[in-house]
């Protein structure tokens, strides 16, 4: 029985850029499906907004493919921008026209777009009580999701936001990251989001890449934090302390530290109730275990290294 590969909605294959005699990206090869939101990292001056250039034909690529749909960029640049959509930096629109009216002209750029899909992809945004409003008026949040709808009128298989929740407050940004992943389950597009924010890369994405210095450092999953085999660090509130270090070094062999009432040690998550089982029956009371997993912002510094700003 044959197994059915998915095809990648965009491919990166040893994608090289060189201006003058500097290599800005170096090898960069990755995949992103349809139906997933892939995080794209890295330090300032990594080489993210050239490699996105390069994504949408805005920059020329050097050497390397950029494939969409298995359309190269490269050698049939209309056939495969056709199924990108991609807000870059702030959306514009015209102030002095209602949100309908602002899709309606975008709209007639495009062939085949009914208002059926417009109201489709207002409807998706929740953009429904909005659309007689002059977009003058729109907040900033509202403003980034009416360029989601404008991007997606026709029907793309890869989007690409570059900070969509930049200047957004709280609920903004919240409001920004349900709307990016219910596109994504619904429309089944491929969402590539560069941003700042780990926080929000890691509660938004199902995968990250980051790149250093033009070259890419990981490609891994985002929510690998409940796999039994990651190590989580681990505090246990202890009585003995003493007697409880001592019991734990002699059965597992692992670097236990002291905090007043308290012991911390990075563990796998399947050790943690071998470790208290022990602890109990060795006679010491155990008042509280408490876990923390590493998170996005861990992982990126490991990688890129604590002294570089993000």
């Amino acid at each position: 029985m044959e197994v059915e590969v998915m095809q990648p909605a965009m491919e990166l294959v040893n994608l090289y850029k060189s201006i003058g005699k500097k290599q800005i990206i170096k090898n960069l090869s990755f995949s992103i499906y349809p139906g997933e939101v892939f995080g794209f990292l890295g330090p300032n001056g990594a080489g993210k907004t050239t490699t996105i250039r390069m994504m949408v034909g805005l920059m020329k690529i050097t050497s390397g493919d950029v494939k969409i749909n298995g359309t190269s960029v490269k050698n049939d640049f209309k056939g495969a921008i056709q199924h990108v959509g991609a807000i870059v930096e702030n959306p514009e629109m015209y102030p002095f026209m209602n949100g309908w009216k602002n899709l309606k002209h975008y709209a007639r750029m495009m062939n085949g777009i009914t208002d059926e899909r417009i109201r489709e992809v207002v409807s998706l945004v929740g953009l429904e009580k909005a659309m007689k409003e002059k977009v003058g008026k729109y907040s900033l949040g509202m403003r980034q999701r009416m360029g989601i709808a404008q991007a997606l009128l026709h029907r793309p298989s890869v989007l690409i936001l570059d900070e969509p929740t930049n200047g957004l407050d709280p609920a903004g940004i919240r409001e920004i990251r349900q709307y990016i992943r219910r596109l994504a389950e619904q429309e089944q597009v491929a969402v590539i989001v560069s941003s700042h924010l780990l926080s929000e890369i890691e509660l938004m994405c199902d995968r990250i890449s980051i790149i250093k210095n033009g070259e890419l450092v990981t490609v891994e999953e985002v929510q690998n934090s409940t796999e039994k085999d990651e190590r989580v660090e681990v505090w246990l509130e202890v009585e003995p302390v003493d007697k409880a270090k001592a019991v734990i070094e002699k059965h597992h062999e692992l670097e236990v530290v002291v905090h007043h009432d308290k012991l911390s040690m990075s563990v796998t998550k399947e050790t943690i109730p071998e470790i208290v089982k022990g602890l109990v029956q060795d006679q010491v009371n155990v008042y509280e275990v408490t876990t923390k997993s590493s998170s996005l912002e861990d992982k990126f510094f490991d990688v890129i290294g604590e002294n570089t700003i993000a």
